[in-house]
Parts: structure tokens; C-alpha cells; sequence
């Protein structure tokens, strides 16, 4: 009874299961279509496949690039994608990562905007280099601005501030 497990584990894969696998690389080959050539350079592959998908960039017809694609999958088969597909991972976690970080910028930004003082306060001692004179003529200039319906400048400014004090905190 061994012998036949044994065997069925050694068949080769079924024609549906090779189809997904196909599916599968041409999907991940659509997403480097996706890239800037930039991005594309971080991305280890083989130059027949950056050309490949150089080129399918290029074609604007749906049956041209549909075929591209499929021709990008064939190359896709006979590499191992999995560097291909953890080098795209990476790229996608750290924009989702910088996404994060943004959005939680914004919301200090609010916060100083509508609570004022208390979270300036929190602001410096959160970053050291702050400085609490600043931010308050931020938020002062900001509070006129929304008042008078003008554009909100001086928000831009303390976001932008608060970003350089994130970053300053991070290089050194």
C-alpha cells in the first residue's frame, strides 16, 4: 500500500494544476508591467525577460499584449521566479510600510491642528530637536488660513516639518 502512495507522489503534475502555475506566472510577469524601468532595474531577472517585458510595455493592442504576456509566462517557466516574486513582495511591503507612516504623520498634523498646545508639548518630547515656537506659529497661521478659507499653507509646512523630524531621527 506504501508503494502506491509512493507512486502517486511521483507523478507529475496534472494539466490543471500546470495551467494555475501558468496563470500564476503570467499574473506576476503583469505586475513587472506595472513597474517604472527604474523598479524594474531592482528586480533580478534574466535580460531576455526585461526585454520581453520592455517591450510588452510598449504594445498598446489588447490581442498584442495579452500574446506578450503569455510569452513572458513561457520565459517565466524556464527561470525560478521565486527571487522575481520576493523582490516584488519587498517592494510592496515597503510601500505599504511608507503608506503607514505617512498616514500617521497626517494624523499628528490633525491632532496638532485641533488640540493645539498639548500635543505641541507631546511633539517635543517625542523629537528633541523640535522646536516648540515653530509649531506654534504653524498652528496659529494654520487656525487663520482655515478661518479665512485660504489655502492651508502653513499645515503643508508643519507636515513637512514634522516629516524632516521623523527622517532626522532616523538617518544618523
Amino acid at each position: 500500500m506504501h508503494e502506491e502512495d509512493n507512486e502517486r507522489y511521483d507523478e507529475p503534475p496534472s494539466k490543471s494544476q500546470r495551467k494555475r502555475d501558468m496563470t500564476a506566472l503570467q499574473e506576476l510577469g503583469g505586475e513587472l508591467l506595472e513597474l517604472s524601468a527604474s523598479a524594474l532595474d531592482s528586480i533580478p531577472m534574466p535580460q531576455d525577460l526585461r526585454d520581453a517585458v520592455d517591450q510588452a510595455k510598449t504594445i498598446t493592442a489588447h490581442g498584442g499584449r495579452k500574446r506578450q504576456l503569455q510569452y513572458i509566462g513561457k520565459l517565466m517557466r524556464d527561470i525560478d521566479a521565486a527571487p522575481i516574486r520576493a523582490a516584488l513582495e519587498q517592494r510592496n511591503r515597503q510601500s505599504r510600510e511608507s503608506a503607514h507612516h505617512f498616514h500617521q504623520l497626517e494624523q499628528l498634523r490633525d491632532r496638532l491642528l485641533q488640540e493645539g498646545d498639548s500635543v505641541v508639548d507631546e511633539v517635543c518630547e517625542r523629537h528633541p530637536a523640535a522646536e516648540r515656537q515653530r509649531l506654534r506659529q504653524w498652528l496659529l497661521q494654520a487656525r487663520r488660513e482655515k478661518e479665512r478659507g485660504q489655502a492651508p499653507k502653513a499645515a503643508r509646512q508643519l507636515f513637512r516639518y514634522l516629516r524632516e523630524l521623523e527622517e532626522g531621527e532616523a538617518s544618523p
